[in-house]
């Protein structure tokens, strides 16, 4: 329908159009002057083309006619009508489709508006709570200002008052001070003022009886003279008699003389009898000064405390790994060593020298005790560090002790702790004399093996040993710190120990609340790495503190973990407080080259 409504006018315009690109070629067009054409070449491209849009173009209805009555005479002629009213539908649903684009467009202008509108709000919102917080800051530090300025008033003023009152008060002191001066001065002028007169009356008295005491001098020393003279005569006829009486009998001459011979015999029969006694005595009865701790119970043990001398007696021999926690290749190694000894004394062979060496607190003088009794031998404990204090006596304390070990009759096993303290290298280290021939004693009497006696050294520095010390041990066992696994085992001992049976003895103001005590010592054993056995059982102790100090006397699993963390930076902090050569001895001990991380945890993460 295009043709119809005049549509394709463009392409067959050119044959009715004229120069100028008008309506000129039509029909009802006329000729312009020469004023016309000048006024449209004056006027813009638009405005001649929005003229033309006005323009009547007869041509264009001539064609519609021709187009409708040919159409009319057409048979597609009620086709070509409904394609143009389909064609006019859908112009106008495309015309309504620009609509409400447009009306969503504007829409959309409205929300974007609104938005735009509510960020400038927010911005002048913001902007004004800026300049309130700004005025209230600038305010709050004029205040403040105000305030210090008010303070610093206040204090020069309290400065002007406190230094006028300590003016007044050193003005005080002052004059009292010379008050006291004053007095002084004159109580010692009064004082020296009576002594004066006291002098010069007593001078003057002297002078007086000057006379009468010289006579009682000259009258008492010829009585003390007459005295003397008559008790030197006296002394001299009674010694003289008896003298002469004796020199002329010889009877009484023989009876002196065997009489002081038997004296003198006596004197000293009675000091070699009392030596021996006291060295049987001490041997049997007693016991040696270095010994500090000994299960031997002497004669007059037995007399104070005889239940535990007949519990003794019937006291069967034990495990000696019981309530001891090592690393279970250490536990066989020393079960053999335990076997050994017991066998040994059973069968009188003779006895092996030990040597522990490890840190501290790792369980040796534990053990000590455990396989004298194991074995069913005697123990004695001695320090070396008691031998160096003992100077010259040294040598000799050192004999007492192995003669004294030298009279059990189960055998003694003679523990030296400490033993570095006085067995150290002869060739390289600074000892004293004494120290020395206490050392060379200590040879002497550990040359050979013994089936009357078994030494068991411990020691944190073995390498400080003399050579000839190294020589004289036939076992070297290093006690390590505790594992992972063996500390866990400690905890669940000491837990057992220090609260559940005080817990289950029914004791006052101890009580255990509910909570699962292997999950608790499983996390503890975390925490403890690093820690020495000996400090795991204070920290059952510590424990027992927690329930003593606490209000109602129930201990949890707060407390415990607590204590735990506290043990453990206080492990932390002692190994921050060494040196860098006990560090580095520590390290060569315990085999650890740094500390594990896990005592910065914390018990409430566990």
């Amino acid at each position: 329908m295009s043709w119809l409504l005049g549509r394709n006018r463009q392409q067959q315009q050119p044959q009715f159009s004229g120069e100028d690109g008008g309506g000129a070629g039509s029909p009802d067009s006329e000729p312009k002057t020469a004023g016309e054409r000048g006024n449209d070449a004056q006027l813009s491209r638009a405005e001649r083309k929005a003229m033309e849009a006005y323009r009547f173009d007869s041509s264009a209805l001539e064609r519609a006619a021709d187009a409708a009555k040919t159409l009319e005479r057409s048979k597609h002629a009620r086709e070509a009508l409904e394609l143009s009213k389909m064609q006019e539908s859908t112009r106008q649903s495309e015309y309504q489709t620009k609509v409400k684009e447009y009306e969503a467009h504007i829409e959309q202008a409205k929300v974007e508006q609104k938005r735009i509108d509510h960020e400038e709000r927010r911005k002048t919102l913001i902007e004004e709570t800026k300049q309130q917080q700004q005025r209230a800051q600038y305010q709050d530090q004029l205040s403040r200002k105000r305030y210090e300025d008010q303070l610093a008033q206040q204090q020069r003023v309290q400065e002007d008052n406190l230094r006028k009152q300590e003016e007044s008060v050193q003005r005080q002191e002052a004059m009292r001070r010379q008050t006291i001066e004053h007095e002084i001065e004159m109580k010692e002028k009064n004082r020296l003022k009576l002594l004066e007169h006291e002098l010069r009356a007593k001078a003057r008295v002297d002078r007086e009886n000057r006379d009468i005491n010289l006579e009682k001098i000259r009258l008492k020393a010829q009585e003390h003279r007459t005295t003397v003279l008559e008790g030197i005569r006296t002394a001299g006829s009674v010694i003289g008699a008896g003298a002469e009486a004796m020199l002329t009998d010889w009877d009484k001459v023989l009876t002196a003389a065997g009489g002081l011979s038997l004296l003198a015999l006596g004197v000293y029969t009675a000091k070699g009898a009392t030596g021996v006694v006291s060295r049987y005595v001490e041997a049997r009865i007693g016991k040696p000064t270095l010994v500090g701790e000994t299960s031997r119970f002497a004669f007059l043990d037995a007399i104070k405390h005889p239940l535990n001398y007949l519990k003794r007696l019937r006291s069967k021999p034990a495990d000696a790994l019981q309530g001891v926690v090592l690393n279970p290749k250490l536990e066989e190694r020393l079960r053999d060593i335990a076997i050994a000894t017991k066998n040994t004394r059973i069968n009188r062979g003779l006895y092996r020298n030990v040597l522990m060496h490890g840190p501290p607190g790792t369980g040796k003088t534990m053990f000590a005790k455990k396989l004298a009794e194991h074995s069913g031998m005697d123990f004695a404990i001695m320090t070396g560090g008691d031998v160096a204090p003992m100077g010259k006596e040294g040598v000799t304390a050192i004999h007492k002790v192995f003669d004294w070990s030298h009279t059990s009759r189960r055998g003694l096993l003679l523990f030296v702790d400490e033993a570095d303290a006085f067995l150290r290298k002869r060739s390289s280290e600074k000892i004293s004399e004494d120290l020395r021939a206490a050392l060379n004693a200590f040879l002497y009497r550990t040359s050979e093996q013994n089936p009357k006696f078994m030494l068991v050294l411990a020691s944190n520095t073995p390498e400080q040993f003399d050579y000839a010390i190294n020589d004289r041990l036939d076992e070297m066992v290093e006690f390590s710190l505790p594992g992972l696994e063996e500390r866990e085992r400690l905890l669940r001992l000491y837990f057992d120990k220090y609260v559940l049976q005080p817990a289950a003895s029914g004791a006052k103001r101890f009580k255990l609340e509910t909570f699962d005590y292997g999950q608790t010592c499983t996390k503890m054993a975390v925490l403890c790495d690093g820690m020495s056995g000996r400090e795991i059982s204070k920290l059952g102790v510590s424990w027992q503190a927690a329930v003593y100090a606490s209000e109602n006397g129930v201990l949890t699993e707060k407390m415990v973990l607590d204590k735990c963390y506290d043990a453990a930076q206080q492990h932390k902090q002692k190994m921050a407080w060494l040196s860098d050569q006990e560090r580095s001895d520590h390290k060569s001990i315990t085999g650890n080259t740094s500390q594990q991380p896990s005592l910065k945890l914390d018990a409430r993460k566990l």
